[in-house]
C-alpha cells in the first residue's frame, strides 16, 4: 500500500515512530522526517539514510502522500498544519500502525500496564528461532540490535499500549493481557475506565482468535471474556499454564519447571532477572504454545533473551566489582518489581538513584512511590523529569524524601545528574550495587559513572 509512496513523520525521533519508519523504509516507501532535537534515534535514522529534519520545516510536507504524526506533538505544529491545509492523508501513529497490521497474517499484540516491552522481546526472541516474524518493540532488543525487524507476512508481533486508547486501533488476532493497573490517570481518571477500555480492545479479536491472560492479576481476569476466542490463563499461583519449582542463581535468574493443564511441559531457565520476568516468560509459553512453536525453540528462545534497553539492563562494573544496571520503571508496581530484582543479586548494600516521571504521575502516587522506595538499601532522588508539564501541582522533590526518611534514613535529594555521580563516587564500597530507576534520563547517572559516552 505504501511501496514507492513519500511519507513524512512529524517526531521521528520516538521510539515507535522510528521503527514503523524504517519498516516502511525497508519495504520501499521513501521517507522524511522531523524531530524537536536530536537524539540516538535520530542519527541511527540518519546512518541508514533518512533524512531527518531537526525542528519544523512545513515546506517538507509539500509532496509527501501521506503524514504520520506522534500524539506528543502540539496541535499548532506547523507541519501538522500544513498538512492539513493540503488535505493531505494525516494519520496518528497508531492509527497508521493499525493500517500496517491490516497486511499481516497474524498479529500478535502484547499488553498490559507493565512488561510490554520485555515480553514483546521475549515473544520475538522465541519466534526468531524458527520463523521470519515482522517486530515493533518500544525498546532496543539485544538480537535486533534495533527496536524493529522487516520479515514476512506470517506474523506481525507488536507492543500494543493502552494510553489514550492507542490499541484499539489495532487488529489483533492473539492478544496477550500481562496486568491491568492504575496508570495514565491523566487520560483515564480512574481504573474502571481503563478496564472498560481493556474489554474494547479484546473484542477486537476475531472469532478463534487467541486471548491469554494473566490468573493470578485480579483486574485482568475480571475482563469480559468474549465466547468465540480461544483462552489460555498463566501464572504461579493460578491458571492453565503455571510455573512451580522456582530457585535462583547467585545473579538473581530464575529456573522453573512450566506444567500445562497440570502436566509438565517444559523446563525453563531465564538470563534476565525478577519474578516479574517469571510471569512475562509463562505469557510468552502461551502465545507459543497458540501458535504451535517446538518446546525447543521455546526453551532456547527464553534462554537466550538478555532484557531489551533500559528494563533491568546491565550497564557494567564501576571500578572492580560495583554492579550498574538501569531500569525503566515508572510506576510503583514496576519499582517494586525493581526491587524484587535488586533484592535477588546479592551485593553489599543497593543504591536506587531515582527520577519520577512527570509531575502529575508524581502527586498521583507520591505515597505509593515512597512506600517502595524506602525499602531500598539507599535512595537519592533526582530531579522530577518533566517531560511537556509544567508543574502545576505544587509537588517537589523533597515531598518524597520527608515520606522516606522516617522509614529510611538514607534518603536524600541530589539536584543534578553530575552531583548524584559524584556522591556515588564517594560513597560507593565493594560489592555495592547502583541501579537508575525512571524512564526519563536517569540512565546518564549510570553511563556518567562508568563514563560511557
Amino acid at each position: 500500500m505504501f511501496k514507492d509512496k513519500l511519507v513524512h513523520f512529524i517526531g521521528i525521533g520516538g521510539i515507535s515512530m522510528s521503527g514503523i519508519a524504517l519498516l516502511l523504509y525497508e519495504n520501499g516507501s521513501k521517507i522524511t522526517g522531523s524531530d524537536a532535537a536530536c537524539n540516538k534515534t535520530v542519527k541511527m535514522l540518519e546512518s541508514k539514510g533518512i533524512k531527518v529534519t531537526i525542528g519544523e520545516d512545513d515546506s517538507l510536507i509539500n509532496d509527501a502522500d501521506y503524514v504520520v504524526y506522534t500524539a506528543a506533538i502540539s496541535k499548532d505544529n506547523s507541519e501538522y498544519l500544513k498538512a492539513i491545509e493540503l488535505n493531505k492523508p494525516l494519520y496518528e501513529r497508531a492509527k497508521f500502525l493499525g493500517i500496517l497490521t491490516k497486511e499481516y497474517d497474524n498479529v500478535l499484540c502484547i499488553s498490559g500496564t507493565h512488561g510490554k516491552s520485555t515480553t514483546t522481546g521475549m515473544v520475538t526472541s522465541v519466534f526468531l528461532q524458527s520463523k521470519n516474524p515482522t517486530v515493533q518493540i518500544g525498546a532496543v532488543h539485544h538480537l535486533l540490535n534495533t527496536n524493529y525487524k522487516s520479515g514476512s507476512k506470517e506474523y506481525f508481533i507488536m507492543e500494543a499500549c493502552e494510553y489514550v486508547d492507542s490499541f484499539l486501533s489495532f487488529n489483533p488476532t492473539s492478544i496477550i493481557i500481562l496486568n491491568i493497573d492504575n496508570d495514565h490517570l491523566d487520560y483515564f481518571k480512574n481504573l474502571d475506565n481503563i478496564k472498560a477500555s481493556f474489554n474494547k480492545y479484546i473484542k477486537l479479536l476475531p472469532d478463534n482468535g487467541s486471548l491469554i491472560l494473566n490468573a493470578d492479576d485480579e483486574n485482568t481476569m475480571s475482563l469480559d471474556v468474549p465466547s468465540n476466542v480461544n483462552l489460555l490463563t498463566y501464572g504461579i499461583n493460578e491458571g492453565m499454564v503455571r510455573a512451580k519449582n522456582i530457585t535462583y542463581d547467585d545473579l538473581g535468574h530464575p529456573e522453573f519447571d512450566v506444567y500445562y493443564n497440570n502436566e509438565l511441559y517444559v523446563h525453563i531457565k531465564l538470563s534476565i532477572l525478577g519474578d516479574h520476568n517469571i510471569y512475562n516468560a509463562l505469557a510468552t509459553i502461551c502465545m507459543s504454545i497458540m501458535h504451535d512453536v517446538e518446546k525447543e525453540d521455546i526453551v532456547n528462545g527464553l534462554n537466550s533473551y538478555v532484557g531489551v534497553e533500559r528494563r533491568f539492563e546491565y550497564i557494567g562494573k564501576y571500578k572492580e566489582n560495583v554492579l550498574v544496571y538501569d531500569d525503566y520503571a515508572h510506576h510503583p508496581t514496576e519499582i517494586a518489581s525493581t526491587l524484587n530484582s535488586a533484592k535477588n543479586i546479592k551485593c553489599n548494600k543497593n543504591y536506587a538513584v531515582f527520577q519520577s516521571h512527570t509531575f502529575s504521575r508524581t502527586k498521583e502516587h507520591l505515597e505509593e512511590f515512597a512506600d517502595i522506595l524506602k525499602e531500598f538499601d539507599n535512595v537519592i532522588i533526582a530531579p522530577i523529569y518533566p517531560a511537556r508539564e509544567t508543574n502545576i501541582y505544587n509537588v517537589k522533590e523533597s515531598d518524597l524524601v520527608d515520606l522516606i526518611k522516617p522509614y529510611n534514613s538514607n534518603v536524600i535529594y541530589i539536584d543534578s545528574f553530575d552531583k548524584i555521580v559524584e556522591h556515588l563516587q564517594n560513597v560507593l564500597v565493594d560489592n555495592d550495587l547502583v541501579i537508575t530507576v525512571g524512564a526519563g534520563p536517569v540512565n546518564e547517572v549510570g553511563l556518567k559513572l562508568l563514563d560511557i559516552k
